[in-house]
């Protein structure tokens, strides 16, 4: 089970309280393209009973190239209360895959200042696992009133990430597999340059994860940060591909006590993309 301050909940703890009037439940679900699933018709087929569904590429920043990057707060606000998502609400999110495109959609709540959010540990796989009820077709939520208070300081643009490299005032955990992070495995997104950013750490996802699919417990992520030479006291910004891993960096990190960790939103897409940002190769100096 959970405690108050853990940004996660078990699979039995919502199943006690699903029928619950102020919890509303929310399937983040999200897949990179090369997989080629459909989330919305996965949701329609099968999901926790009175979920809504989360759209990360359509809840996002129209007007940038990159994907998925946060939306204004009167956009994120207009299409949440149209999912019966609002204040007063406590919000329990979860994903297809376990943990991961979760943890942005928590992030992305957090930023527009709804601290009443937590993460369904384990998600749906363990849910369908432990034989608990799910159902079909459409959500039919009523809408809320949703009031959108940004908080910048959980948030990292391209230009506060050039300082943060040049200064080391953050420290960054870049949540990219070893191989990518090293540069010597490609980058599955065409046209990025291979490494990481100078100074970063690398702590991949598949070192958060426990074999169930659900989030270390907090002395077990401790023993891993600390191993990567990350101070959790202090400052931190994450990083990976394109937002979604490194926000399961910050929900670790709320597990162990640092709510207000940074992610940088544009991630490896945006850094890597570009030709005057500095970038290295080989392990963590």
């Amino acid at each position: 089970m959970s405690t108050p301050s853990d940004p996660l909940v078990s699979t039995a703890w919502l199943a006690q309280h699903l029928d619950a009037p102020d919890v509303r439940v929310v399937d983040a679900s999200w897949h990179m393209p090369a997989a080629q699933r459909d989330p919305h018709k996965e949701f329609l087929a099968a999901h926790i009973p009175g979920a809504v569904f989360f759209d990360i590429d359509e809840i996002a920043d129209e007007t940038s190239d990159l994907p998925h990057m946060i939306p204004t707060p009167t956009k994120f606000a207009s299409r949440v209360r149209k999912l019966g998502l609002g204040d007063g609400s406590r919000i329990v999110v979860y994903d297809s895959t376990g943990i991961l495109p979760a943890a942005r959609v928590w992030w992305h709540f957090r930023a527009m200042g709804h601290e009443d959010v937590v993460v369904l540990d384990g998600g749906l796989p363990k849910w369908i696992a432990e034989g608990r009820a799910i159902e079909d077709g459409p959500a039919m939520p009523q809408e809320r009133h949703f009031t959108p208070r940004y908080q910048a300081d959980v948030y990292r643009s391209l230009e506060q990430m050039r300082d943060i490299v040049a200064t080391g005032r953050e420290q960054i955990i870049d949540a990219r597999a070893a191989g990518r992070f090293d540069g010597v495995d490609p980058e599955p997104r065409a046209g990025l340059r291979s490494g990481h950013m100078p100074g970063a750490r690398n702590i991949p996802l598949s070192a958060l994860i426990a074999p169930d699919g659900t989030l270390l417990s907090a002395e077990k992520l401790k023993s891993v940060f600390e191993a990567a030479g990350v101070d959790i006291n202090k400052p931190v910004v994450s990083t990976c591909g394109s937002g979604i891993t490194a926000s399961v960096v910050a929900l670790a990190l709320a597990r162990m006590g640092n709510p207000r960790s940074a992610v940088y939103d544009g991630s490896w897409t945006e850094w890597g993309g570009l030709a005057d940002t500095p970038v290295v190769t080989g392990p963590a100096q």
